[in-house]
Protein backbone atom coordinates (compact mmCIF):
# COMPACT_ATOMS: atom_id res chain seq x y z
CA UNK A 1 0.00 0.00 0.00
CA UNK A 2 1.44 3.27 -1.07
CA UNK A 3 0.65 6.43 1.95
CA UNK A 4 0.71 10.19 0.75
CA UNK A 5 4.26 10.25 0.78
CA UNK A 6 4.75 7.49 -1.44
CA UNK A 7 6.46 5.04 1.42
CA UNK A 8 5.10 1.31 0.94
CA UNK A 9 3.13 0.35 4.20
CA UNK A 10 2.67 -3.62 5.30
CA UNK A 11 -0.30 -5.60 4.72
CA UNK A 12 -2.96 -3.97 7.10
CA UNK A 13 -3.57 -6.86 9.61
CA UNK A 14 -7.01 -7.33 8.94
CA UNK A 15 -6.06 -8.98 5.45
CA UNK A 16 -3.63 -11.45 7.04
CA UNK A 17 -6.69 -11.88 9.22
CA UNK A 18 -9.30 -12.81 6.29
CA UNK A 19 -6.06 -15.06 4.51
CA UNK A 20 -5.98 -17.21 8.14
CA UNK A 21 -9.89 -17.46 8.27
CA UNK A 22 -9.81 -18.35 4.03
CA UNK A 23 -6.90 -21.01 4.90
CA UNK A 24 -8.97 -22.42 8.66
CA UNK A 25 -12.16 -23.01 6.30
CA UNK A 26 -10.19 -24.39 3.46
CA UNK A 27 -8.57 -27.23 5.96
CA UNK A 28 -11.98 -28.04 7.51
CA UNK A 29 -13.84 -28.70 4.10
CA UNK A 30 -10.55 -30.64 3.22
CA UNK A 31 -11.50 -32.74 6.69
CA UNK A 32 -14.69 -33.28 5.99
CA UNK A 33 -13.26 -35.89 3.18
CA UNK A 34 -12.53 -37.98 6.13
CA UNK A 35 -15.52 -37.95 7.13
CA UNK A 36 -17.36 -39.13 3.66
CA UNK A 37 -17.57 -42.76 3.70
CA UNK A 38 -17.03 -44.23 0.29
CA UNK A 39 -14.87 -41.20 -0.87
CA UNK A 40 -13.19 -41.35 -4.22
CA UNK A 41 -11.79 -38.77 -6.85
CA UNK A 42 -11.34 -38.67 -9.84
CA UNK A 43 -7.30 -39.76 -11.30
CA UNK A 44 -7.64 -37.01 -13.80
CA UNK A 45 -9.94 -34.31 -15.22
CA UNK A 46 -11.73 -36.36 -17.47
CA UNK A 47 -12.42 -39.55 -15.00
CA UNK A 48 -15.90 -38.39 -14.40
CA UNK A 49 -17.42 -38.77 -17.61
CA UNK A 50 -16.30 -42.70 -17.66
CA UNK A 51 -19.17 -43.11 -14.60
CA UNK A 52 -21.47 -41.26 -16.61
CA UNK A 53 -23.86 -43.75 -18.38
CA UNK A 54 -23.79 -46.86 -15.80
CA UNK A 55 -24.38 -44.12 -12.76
CA UNK A 56 -27.90 -42.86 -14.52
CA UNK A 57 -29.33 -45.87 -15.05
CA UNK A 58 -32.76 -46.60 -12.80
CA UNK A 59 -32.52 -47.36 -9.21
CA UNK A 60 -35.55 -49.91 -10.14
CA UNK A 61 -33.33 -51.31 -12.86
CA UNK A 62 -30.19 -52.18 -10.20
CA UNK A 63 -33.16 -53.11 -7.65
CA UNK A 64 -34.26 -55.74 -9.91
CA UNK A 65 -30.54 -57.06 -10.84
CA UNK A 66 -29.89 -57.66 -7.18
CA UNK A 67 -33.07 -59.71 -7.04
CA UNK A 68 -32.44 -61.83 -10.19
CA UNK A 69 -29.01 -62.67 -8.81
CA UNK A 70 -30.14 -63.26 -5.44
CA UNK A 71 -32.69 -65.46 -7.18
CA UNK A 72 -30.52 -67.30 -9.67
CA UNK A 73 -27.18 -68.67 -8.80
CA UNK A 74 -26.27 -68.59 -12.37
CA UNK A 75 -25.71 -64.58 -12.33
CA UNK A 76 -23.34 -64.81 -9.85
CA UNK A 77 -20.01 -64.23 -10.72
CA UNK A 78 -16.60 -63.18 -9.30
CA UNK A 79 -16.72 -59.64 -8.55
CA UNK A 80 -20.42 -59.00 -8.92
CA UNK A 81 -21.63 -57.00 -6.15
CA UNK A 82 -23.79 -58.97 -2.81
CA UNK A 83 -27.24 -57.22 -3.25
CA UNK A 84 -26.99 -56.21 0.01
CA UNK A 85 -23.59 -54.09 -0.81
CA UNK A 86 -25.38 -52.54 -4.03
CA UNK A 87 -28.31 -51.64 -1.89
CA UNK A 88 -25.89 -50.20 0.52
CA UNK A 89 -24.10 -48.56 -2.33
CA UNK A 90 -27.35 -46.93 -3.34
CA UNK A 91 -28.16 -45.90 0.00
CA UNK A 92 -24.86 -43.96 0.25
CA UNK A 93 -25.43 -42.33 -3.20
CA UNK A 94 -29.58 -41.40 -2.11
CA UNK A 95 -28.12 -39.64 1.30
CA UNK A 96 -24.89 -37.83 0.11
CA UNK A 97 -26.42 -36.69 -3.06
CA UNK A 98 -27.81 -33.34 -1.07
CA UNK A 99 -24.54 -32.81 0.57
CA UNK A 100 -23.30 -32.28 -2.76
CA UNK A 101 -25.31 -30.11 -4.00
CA UNK A 102 -25.90 -28.12 -0.79
CA UNK A 103 -21.97 -28.29 -1.19
CA UNK A 104 -22.46 -26.86 -4.72
CA UNK A 105 -24.73 -24.26 -3.58
CA UNK A 106 -22.24 -22.85 -0.68
CA UNK A 107 -19.68 -22.60 -3.43
CA UNK A 108 -22.07 -20.56 -5.58
CA UNK A 109 -22.37 -18.60 -2.85
CA UNK A 110 -18.80 -17.87 -2.10
CA UNK A 111 -17.89 -17.20 -5.66
CA UNK A 112 -20.60 -14.31 -5.48
CA UNK A 113 -19.28 -13.33 -2.43
CA UNK A 114 -15.99 -13.13 -4.05
CA UNK A 115 -17.16 -11.39 -7.27
CA UNK A 116 -19.55 -8.59 -5.04
CA UNK A 117 -16.23 -7.81 -3.04
CA UNK A 118 -14.43 -7.41 -5.96
CA UNK A 119 -17.16 -5.37 -7.74
CA UNK A 120 -17.19 -3.02 -4.61
CA UNK A 121 -13.00 -2.84 -4.51
CA UNK A 122 -13.22 -2.12 -8.52
CA UNK A 123 -15.64 0.38 -8.32
CA UNK A 124 -13.84 2.42 -5.46
CA UNK A 125 -10.78 2.47 -7.94
CA UNK A 126 -12.54 2.88 -10.82
CA UNK A 127 -14.38 5.92 -9.22
CA UNK A 128 -11.26 7.20 -7.64
CA UNK A 129 -8.82 7.42 -11.06
CA UNK A 130 -11.80 9.14 -12.83
CA UNK A 131 -11.82 11.80 -10.35
CA UNK A 132 -8.00 11.44 -10.46
CA UNK A 133 -8.03 11.89 -14.42
CA UNK A 134 -10.19 14.88 -14.22
CA UNK A 135 -8.40 16.76 -11.37
CA UNK A 136 -4.94 16.08 -12.74
CA UNK A 137 -6.64 18.31 -15.87
CA UNK A 138 -6.47 21.62 -13.43
CA UNK A 139 -3.09 23.09 -13.25
CA UNK A 140 -2.48 23.63 -9.59
CA UNK A 141 -2.34 19.63 -8.94
CA UNK A 142 -1.20 18.10 -12.67
CA UNK A 143 2.23 18.15 -10.89
CA UNK A 144 1.27 16.03 -8.07
CA UNK A 145 -1.54 13.72 -9.77
CA UNK A 146 -0.32 13.40 -13.03
CA UNK A 147 2.34 10.42 -11.93
CA UNK A 148 -0.30 8.70 -10.08
CA UNK A 149 -2.94 8.78 -12.55
CA UNK A 150 0.31 7.35 -14.60
CA UNK A 151 0.73 4.77 -12.51
CA UNK A 152 -3.19 3.90 -11.87
CA UNK A 153 -2.98 3.79 -15.89
CA UNK A 154 -0.48 1.12 -16.10
CA UNK A 155 -1.46 -1.07 -13.26
CA UNK A 156 -5.01 -0.96 -14.98
CA UNK A 157 -3.89 -2.61 -18.42
CA UNK A 158 -6.48 -0.89 -20.44
CA UNK A 159 -4.57 0.56 -23.77
CA UNK A 160 -6.45 3.21 -26.36
CA UNK A 161 -6.92 1.79 -29.30
CA UNK A 162 -4.88 2.86 -32.35
CA UNK A 163 -6.57 4.61 -34.62
CA UNK A 164 -6.82 2.24 -37.49
CA UNK A 165 -4.97 4.11 -40.59
CA UNK A 166 -7.54 4.94 -43.51
CA UNK A 167 -6.51 2.91 -46.71
CA UNK A 168 -5.63 5.04 -49.38
CA UNK A 169 -7.94 3.03 -51.89
CA UNK A 170 -10.95 1.40 -51.00
CA UNK A 171 -11.68 -1.78 -50.78
CA UNK A 172 -12.87 -4.58 -53.70
CA UNK A 173 -16.49 -5.48 -53.20
CA UNK A 174 -16.70 -9.09 -53.70
CA UNK A 175 -18.71 -10.21 -56.08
Amino acid sequence: MVTENNTIQAVPPEASARVAAAQAIIAKVRALRDEVPDFTSAASHGDGRLLVAAASVSPGFIERTNVAIANIPLLGREGVLDPAASRDLMTFADAFAPLADELEALASYVRHSVASARHKAGSDALTTYALAQRLAKRPELAVELAPHVHDMRQALGRRRKAKQPVPDTPPIPSP
